[in-house]
């Protein structure tokens, strides 16, 4: 038997059936689930505060961490660990909160050797989109003498793992934030100096003062604008996120005066071979930040009261999900 968390239909509030695995997915590989996590999509998914979901019957939970148990596609082997992020799980494809699942070979990256199940799982989606960032940055040729990279919503996943990436890989990154109390939580993840948000959400001038060679947002609007405004010739700034705004209030200036480029990164539909190359640096931080400090653990019987404890902002770190 099968143990899921499931929403029936739109509008149920959903809970913890149990059911026969031929009632999974008819996809190529079947894993035992180990791990996943509550990120803030999933929280307002277990809540209901947002129509996440968006076929029925389905299973929440956007990061998958398991042990392949049997794949006719020949892609992977039994007992291969591997991790799922994106695609749509959760959304329109059944996710992690769940004792089993059937995916999509092409949804799925083998883990490297240096990473447990737990990290893979406190990295998922937040960790995998920072890492994708720097390798965006680094396509377009930034050197390690590169200056002040700049990190928005710092605190927050993609933040937070960006910060402790950039360390590892030799650059000097600064935070931005709007919580000045968590300074010593800012610099444990890497950050060399910390710069108020209050600098950023503001008008924006089509140039200001070069400061920044590249920065990581997560934000949009008025915060990357600024930034963009603020960057230095050639520099680059890799947009991943939107919790502040979809706008972007800036100018053409900085691309056409300055050489600036704003690259997009999505870590949904990425291709596995950009996913195998972020997890590699991923392994690596971990080898030089361990998560411990920073990883919260949980059993997923308790996911309804985490959901609305992190919504509520009770919580902090990341909530990994297991079954022991």
């Amino acid at each position: 038997m099968v143990r899921s968390w499931i929403f029936k239909e739109k509008g149920d509030a959903g809970g913890w059936v149990e059911h026969s695995e031929s009632d999974l997915p008819n996809e190529p590989v079947l894993i035992d689930v180990v791990h996943s996590a509550i990120n803030y999509k999933d929280a307002l998914s277990i809540t209901r505060t947002a129509p996440i979901s968006r076929k029925f019957p389905m299973v929440p939970g956007v990061d998958i961490v398991g042990v392949v148990k049997d794949d006719i596609s020949g892609t992977f082997k039994a007992g291969d660990r591997v991790v799922a992020t994106g695609f749509g799980l959760g959304e329109v494809h059944w996710g992690g909160y769940t004792t089993a699942a059937r995916l999509k070979p092409e949804w799925l990256v083998k883990l490297p050797d240096g990473i447990s199940n737990r990290d893979a799982a406190a990295v998922g989606t937040a960790g995998l989109t920072a890492a994708m960032c720097i390798d965006a940055l680094e396509k377009y040729g930034l050197p390690l003498e590169s200056g002040e990279i700049i990190v928005s919503g710092a605190t927050g996943g993609v933040g937070s793992f960006a910060l402790r990436l950039l360390d590892t890989a030799g650059y000097h990154a600064v935070a931005m934030t709007g919580r000045p109390e968590e300074e010593a939580y800012l610099l444990a993840q890497g950050a060399k100096n910390i710069v108020a948000r209050s600098e950023f959400d503001q008008d924006v001038r089509p140039l200001a003062k070069e400061r920044w060679t590249a920065g990581i947002d997560v934000a949009g609007g008025k915060i990357l604008a600024n930034m963009l405004s603020t960057t230095r010739y050639g520099g680059s700034i890799a947009a991943c996120g939107l919790a502040a705004s979809m706008e972007l209030p800036a100018s053409v200036a900085p691309f056409i005066l300055r050489g600036v480029n704003l690259l997009g990164v999505d870590s949904v539909l990425a291709s596995r071979e950009k996913r195998e190359k972020a997890w590699k640096r991923i392994e690596a931080s971990i080898a030089m930040h361990p998560l411990d400090d920073m990883v919260v653990g949980h059993k997923f019987e308790e996911v309804n009261q985490l959901a609305k404890d992190l919504l509520a902002s009770k919580s902090k770190g990341r909530i990994v999900l297991g079954w022991r």
